[in-house]
């Protein structure tokens, strides 16, 4: 086992799963904290999940070579079908880069005070400037971004704990339905899960090494479970009322003073913008091997599709399609928990 190369599988699985609707509360919110004391138990069930499926994933693409997730889903559903599910892949980046899309908006929108289509038309300029530079200006912005957002989440936490009302919400039911809420971490897991194989298959092949893979994956599994718990406490001492925003974490640091609370709301859109851009760049690459356009002009087109579907609105985007999203990942959860290795491992 080599513990440099375990950290680099803990942070990027941690950094690929954590991401724009995570930053703002927005999934937090949505998935646990509106479950209440549900929300808590459901929160160590996802990081469960977290830790076993992922390691089950990484190892199932090492033990075949996956050169990316499109050969994991032709091993998992076939070679017909395995294509199928990368071309739903690509409608989910579709729909999570409209999500993000209109996280930016709303960041602009409620904490900027600037028009929300205005907020829309800056963030699609200027993911389209900094995706013409290429790969290298993304992976530039979530090296400064990602550390800061760190930090501040345990600043967050830190000052949620002194108020001692962590648990005011976090042990109290509500009356919404406890099967809605035992279903929510397999809808979560699956939903993260199934995008993240983007990045942890390849990582997985990359590695080839069991033992590396699994402490990685344990490691990973278990910061996210942690960051997720983070969240959930300081959402829950504000509830009921945090609900009612589209940005929650946004009205949590107000509490931190007006200096603290600008800084961070820069950190959440700047979170959102990388989320963005990502999953642009992603469908960018796809696309251009199967339609005969230019990458500017497919980038161009990928930003005008998000900006329609954002009209929606980043919270009913994101409650509505996350959820579906996840309930169709259900299907691909399944098979990676009923696929069977050469050997067993997990």
């Amino acid at each position: 086992m080599k513990p440099v190369k375990v950290l680099q599988i803990a942070f990027t699985y941690i950094g690929t799963v954590v991401g724009a609707g995570f930053a703002t509360g927005q999934e937090i919110l949505q998935f646990f904290t509106r479950y209440g004391y549900w929300g808590t138990i459901s929160i160590g069930i996802a990081m469960i999940l977290f830790v076993w499926l992922g390691a089950k994933m990484m190892l199932l693409a090492a033990g075949i070579g996956a050169r990316s997730y499109e050969d994991l889903n032709k091993h998992l559903f076939g070679p017909r079908f395995g294509v199928w599910v990368s071309y739903f892949m690509m409608v989910v980046l579709f729909g999570v880069s409209a999500v993000m899309l209109a996280g930016g908006g709303a960041i602009f929108e409620e904490h900027f005070g600037i028009p929300y289509q205005t907020g829309l038309i800056i963030t699609m300029a200027a993911c389209y400037v900094l995706l013409l530079r290429g790969m290298n200006a993304i992976v530039t912005v979530n090296s400064v971004v990602v550390p800061f957002m760190l930090l501040f989440t345990v600043i967050l936490i830190a000052d949620t704990l002194m108020t001692n009302e962590g648990e005011r919400w976090v042990f109290t039911a509500d009356h919404i339905s406890p099967l809605s809420a035992w279903a929510s971490p397999f809808l979560y897991a699956a939903f993260n899960l199934s995008l993240a194989q983007a990045v942890l298959v390849p990582l997985g092949s990359r590695i080839n090494d069991r033992r590396t893979i699994i402490a990685g994956a344990c490691a990973g599994g278990i910061g996210i479970g942690f960051m997720l718990l983070v969240g959930h406490i300081a959402l829950s001492t504000q509830m009921p009322g945090i609900s009612q925003l589209a940005i929650p974490m946004g009205g949590i640091a107000k509490q931190l003073g007006p200096g603290i609370q600008w800084i961070y709301l820069f950190l959440i859109f700047a979170e959102i913008f990388t989320t963005l851009i990502s999953d642009v760049y992603g469908l960018t690459l796809q696309l251009e091997e199967r339609v005969g356009l230019s990458r500017q002009a497919l980038t161009g087109c990928i930003l005008i599709f998000c900006f329609l579907l954002s009209q929606i609105g980043f919270e009913m985007l994101l409650s509505t399609l996350y959820p579906m999203f996840g309930a169709v990942s259900l299907g691909w959860m399944y098979l990676i928990i009923r696929r069977r290795q050469d050997r067993p491992t997990l």
